[in-house]
């Protein structure tokens, strides 16, 4: 069975503990040996210093040079050994013979270290042996009053005494590097356990494992991620949220500071959580869900998902175009079933005029209800759409119309971009005709084919757009009228006609005879079709832009 690895944790304990070991030891060795040789030289100077003071005396080199026949010098050595603590005060005469030393016997006899130095005129510190034992020593050469050199003075102090003051300096910086060590392995144990606390106790492998876990669910998953702290500072933003978003998201950076749609940015800087936030973001439609992470308490920040609806709005809008389209065919088929039933009964009643006046009635029926200017329109898919819109404008009490100077002859090849497009504008103006003061309300629509490129002009008899949200009107989340849901038209409006690489524009937010004016430019939406005679198309365009100069 293979032995367990030590925990990491423990590995960094001991490693900590080895550490502190072997620092304090190294530095209390060196702070050892600095005492040592500190002590050793503060002896040999004291020892020279009292060398000194005892060569000093003129009499005792007077004495020395006499022979010393009164006893003087030993008599002088001894007080002063006595006076200052040393081991011994040596003084010979210029041969190194003793005059004088702590045991009487030993007077008259050579010295046992070598006493050339002080007798040619050298001061000499160290530390020795001789016959009291080891000590660290001074010697100064004995003058007499001719300044001439009779002799030396040896002075030592006991080392067993430097000893003891070492050990007593070793003792306290062992006391001190003890407590430093506990205090150390104490500091050590407490940051691992702190560690422990703070990984939830896992050793770096799992903590490796959990990153690179974390970096595939991130990256790998089919939804962007967005995560703030409590600061509104971005801590995390995975590589999908980063091209939904369109925009770099570096990690750090204040929200505020990023190009974030409104609404987005909005539920950033709140304090609650959002579900199925619809957004626009670049040419992308986006579905957002907001929630606020809180541990024990503390709000942590929060989390932002994104979800690329784009296909799916597509395919909403292509349903819905159907679904509009089968409902106009629906009420048209049950109307023609009505028609046909009259004119069936009027044949059978062999009532011949009246039948011939009826089908002319009903072949201008159509064009009555669009408007003269839906015969220049040769789209079958647009006559139905704008058909579906007309009888969703009646029911508002709203006159739908298409202006005289439409012309498209020419088939749409993109029919779910034209509708987004002519759909949005459309069913804001007929809300704006039904909300405005003018009487009766209405909303004509230009269409003019310029090549494959479709021109859209609606205009409304509502009361415009306001002065403040002139220059914000295609933004987000931006409307004239209240609700959550609001805001959106126009952005999907624009966003549509700049994935095709036009462009929807108010080109006049309302005056005193009609009301806000809006205006697109399809590129590529139409079949290319023969040339109709010039005079015709020329002065259809003509009227055309007439139209989306005045609105009306």
């Amino acid at each position: 069975m293979a032995r367990r690895p030590m925990p990491f944790l423990r590995q960094v304990l001991a490693l900590q503990i080895g550490l502190l070991v072997l620092v304090v030891g190294v530095g209390f060795a060196l702070v050892g040996w600095l005492l040592d040789t500190t002590l050793d030289h503060q002896y040999e100077q004291r020892a020279l210093a009292v060398a000194r003071s005892v060569a000093s005396d003129d009499t005792l080199g007077e004495a020395v040079e006499r022979d010393d026949p009164e006893h003087v010098v030993q008599a002088k050595a001894e007080r002063a050994r006595l006076a200052t603590g040393a081991l011994f005060v040596v003084v010979t005469d210029e041969n190194g013979l003793r005059l004088a030393h702590p045991n009487p016997d030993e007077l008259g006899k050579r010295v046992s270290t070598d006493p050339s130095g002080p007798l040619s005129g050298r001061e000499v510190v160290n530390v020795e042996r001789g016959t009291l034992g080891l000590s660290a020593r001074g010697k100064v050469p004995l003058r007499d009053r001719a300044d001439r050199i009779v002799g030396e003075v040896s002075v030592g102090f006991d080392a067993d005494e430097i000893d003891a003051a070492l050990l007593l300096l070793l003792g306290i910086a062992g006391a001190f590097a003890g407590g430093a060590l506990l205090l150390g392995v104490a500091g050590s144990t407490l940051l691992i356990r702190l560690l422990k606390r703070r990984t939830l106790g896992l050793e770096p492998h799992d903590l490796a494992e959990l990153m690179r876990e974390r970096e595939a669910v991130l990256h790998g998953i089919g939804e962007g991620v967005l995560a703030v702290d409590a600061t509104g500072h971005v801590s995390m933003c995975n590589r999908e949220a980063a091209r939904l978003l369109g925009v770099a998201v570096p990690a750090g950076a204040h929200v505020d500071t990023l190009d974030l749609p409104p609404r987005l940015r909005a539920a950033l800087a709140g304090d609650g959580e959002a579900d199925n936030l619809i957004a626009v973001a670049g040419d992308r439609v986006l579905v957002a869900n907001q929630r606020v992470v809180r541990r024990d308490g503390t709000d942590l920040g929060r989390v932002l998902t994104l979800r690329d609806r784009t296909d799916l709005e597509t395919l909403t809008r292509e349903l819905d175009s159907v679904r509009g389209l089968t409902d106009a065919l629906r009420a048209q088929r049950h109307e023609f079933a009505n028609r046909l039933h009259t004119l069936s009964g009027l044949l059978q009643t062999n009532h011949t005029r009246e039948a011939v006046e009826y089908l002319q009635a009903l072949s201008d029926g159509p064009v009555a209800a669009l408007g003269t200017g839906a015969e220049a329109i040769r789209d079958p898919y647009l006559h139905a759409f704008l058909s579906a819109k007309t009888a969703r404008a009646q029911e508002k009490a709203v006159t739908l119309r298409v202006g005289e100077t439409s012309w498209v002859p020419g088939k749409v090849v993109a029919p779910v971009e034209v509708t987004t497009v002519l759909g949005n504008l459309v069913d804001n103006a007929i809300e704006a005709a039904r909300l405005g003061g003018r009487r009766p309300a209405g909303v004509e629509v230009d269409l003019l084919a310029d090549g494959r490129t479709l021109h859209v002009s609606v205009v409304d008899t509502g009361d415009g757009v306001p002065n403040r949200l002139r220059d914000a009107v295609f933004a987000e989340g931006v409307s004239t009228r209240d609700g959550e849901s609001r805001g959106l038209g126009l952005a999907l409006a624009r966003q549509a006609a700049r994935s095709l690489g036009g462009d929807v524009e108010l080109a006049d937010p309302g005056g005193a005879d009609h009301g806000a004016v809006f205006v697109a430019r399809l590129p590529q939406v139409l079949a290319e079709t023969a040339s109709d005679p010039a005079e015709g198309g020329h002065e259809a365009a003509e009227g055309a832009g007439d139209a989306a100069e005045v609105g009306s």
